[in-house]
């Protein structure tokens, strides 16, 4: 990369120092972008989609059973099967999303659930219920991949791992207003009240659909399609200043195979740069030693996040409360909110330490008190279990601990996890990248659900949780020494920080290159080599 942009040229030319100079800084930290954020609840809020199917059928499920006369092996299956479903459109979704851009591909996805809502929602028997469920799949799995993607590749560095929690915030927000549905609708009539509960979640797609059109799209996808003078004008939007619009041009020019001297509107980029041929190569049969790496991490904190038991818990929420003691479906119900209350509060919480703690610390402290509510969740339904009478500190303890179970998860497994996938992959390899991810993510929920009942029969609901705790300690010692913090580094620089990483490095922040140092935090462009150059050049 040869070329300067014009904040370059007109930059003081400083002695070589460790520091980026101070005159091309702002003099305090960037006011919250507005318009990246408008961008990112738009997309994130494809995320309702999983979650309000996940919240809602979690009661749904008991007046199914009851209405369509079916075992627990089929509601096990029916709890799960979108999970796998949703692998279609998971793997589908990277090269949509390159065909047709990210913002187009979160339209598919809003349409595809539309129907899949609605064809569950007038359900007559148990096979008709499971075409929904599969339609209904594939349209979360595209959302899945690709809410994180776009809102990772439109936000400004120093609000990214703010704005990338927000599909899990949706996610939460989803899973609560499926459990209010739940509520509102258990009065009603047992033929019609399971149907309104899921076909009403056609009505947040729809909503999705018309908000789209105020969004922009990707820069880095209109990058990839050589369409400079639309990526410039949205990442002049999205960036905290007008040096951090540049160089994040730059570095996706110099990923996309652009010169970086080339200053043209649009330009013909190759078909092999543009549209991921050769990308399932570089990402499975001949990483390089970093993509190996990142490989590992992303593949690794999808596995672990779900088969510690989250989706067993916020699923068969009813379920667990009836074995700790509650007896009527309104009292399990209203319970069944209150988890998803906490889980919706502490996720905002999250949202707000991402750029202030890191990725680290939080999710280790995250997993490490979801470590410690299993136990006691586990202890307390083994002792309900084996007793003969109602022991009431158990029933207490059990209550609390899903709630300090979801409150930890959320506060760090859940968003870090959607954060962390999406910003590690290099450009080229982003869209496939974090649709494997997706993959993991959905194929161990969906055995997870599955399995979940048969479990909970073959080793008690107790012995269940012991054996999601044993996971959950796997993978806090994994998260400790495999993944290292990406708090504060550009997208493009995640190759760098992952080509010389060794699992003892990740016990601290990595340590930064004196020469890659910025002065100030909040404006992330210290560790652009081509910045430097340019700067000690002019």
């Amino acid at each position: 990369m040869t070329g300067s942009t014009p904040e370059n040229q007109t930059a003081p030319s400083p002695p070589p120092v460790k520091h980026v100079p101070v005159s091309v800084l702002p003099a305090k930290p960037p006011k919250r972008n507005k318009y990246a954020f408008a961008c990112a609840i738009l997309a994130s809020m494809t995320s309702i989609l999983l979650g309000y199917d996940i919240g809602v059928m979690s009661g749904a499920m008991i007046y199914i059973k009851r209405d369509l006369k079916i075992s627990d092996f089929k509601i096990g299956i029916l709890a799960g099967s979108l999970n796998i479903y949703s692998l279609i459109g998971s793997c589908a979704a990277g090269k949509t999303s390159d065909l047709i851009g990210r913002r187009y591909t979160i339209v598919l996805a809003g349409a595809i659930f539309f129907a899949g809502a609605i064809l569950m929602g007038l359900a007559p028997n148990y096979a008709f219920l499971m075409f929904g469920r599969f339609v209904a799949g594939i349209g979360v799995g595209y959302a899945l991949m690709i809410a994180p993607v776009y809102t990772a590749e439109v936000s400004p560095a120093s609000s990214r791992g703010f704005l990338t929690s927000f599909p899990e915030v949706f996610i939460n927000a989803g899973i609560m207003l499926g459990y209010v549905s739940n509520l509102a609708f258990s009065k009603f009539p047992l033929k019609l009240g399971w149907r309104l509960m899921l076909g009403i979640g056609a009505v947040p797609s729809v909503i999705l659909a018309l908000g789209v059109l105020a969004m922009p799209e990707s820069p880095r996808w209109l990058v990839m399609q050589g369409r400079l003078g639309e990526a410039k004008r949205v990442l002049d939007k999205t960036s905290d200043s007008p040096t951090e619009s540049a160089l994040r041009l730059e570095d996706i020019k110099h990923a996309a195979g652009i010169p970086a001297d080339c200053h043209d509107d649009v330009v013909q980029v190759s078909k092999r740069n543009s549209h991921g041929e050769g990308v399932w190569r570089e990402l499975l049969i001949r990483p390089t030693p970093a993509v190996r790496r990142v490989m590992i991490a992303a593949l690794g904190i999808h596995f672990f996040q779900q088969a510690s038991g989250i989706d067993a818990v916020v699923l068969f929420s009813p379920r667990i409360f009836k074995t700790a003691g509650l007896k009527t479906d309104h009292q399990q119900l209203l319970a069944t909110v209150a988890v998803g209350v906490v889980k919706t509060s502490f996720i905002l919480v999250a949202t707000f330490l991402l750029d202030r703690i890191g990725r680290r610390p939080l999710l280790l402290t995250s997993v490490g008190g979801m470590v410690l509510s299993l136990a006691a969740l586990a202890t307390s339904l083994t002792i309900i279990d084996q007793s003969e009478k109602k022991v009431m500190w158990a029933v207490v303890v059990a209550i609390a601990t899903v709630m300090t179970y979801v409150a930890t998860f959320s506060i760090g497994a859940g968003p870090i996890t959607w954060v962390y996938s999406s910003e590690i992959f290099p450009l080229r390899l982003r869209s496939q990248g974090s649709s494997m991810g997706v993959v993991v993510n959905r194929v161990t929920s969906g055995v997870i659900s599955m399995a979940f009942l048969p479990l909970s029969k073959g080793i008690t609901t107790g012995g269940a949780f012991y054996l999601f705790g044993g996971i959950a300690t796997v993978a806090w010692v994994f998260f400790y020494t495999f993944l290292p913090e990406t708090q504060g580094r550009m997208l493009e620089d995640m190759d760098e920080l992952f080509s010389g990483f060794r699992w003892r490095d990740s016990k601290n922040k990595p340590k930064s290159n004196p020469e890659k140092t910025v002065s100030n935090p909040e404006v992330e462009i210290g560790s652009n080599k081509q910045w430097r150059e340019d700067t000690q050049s002019s």
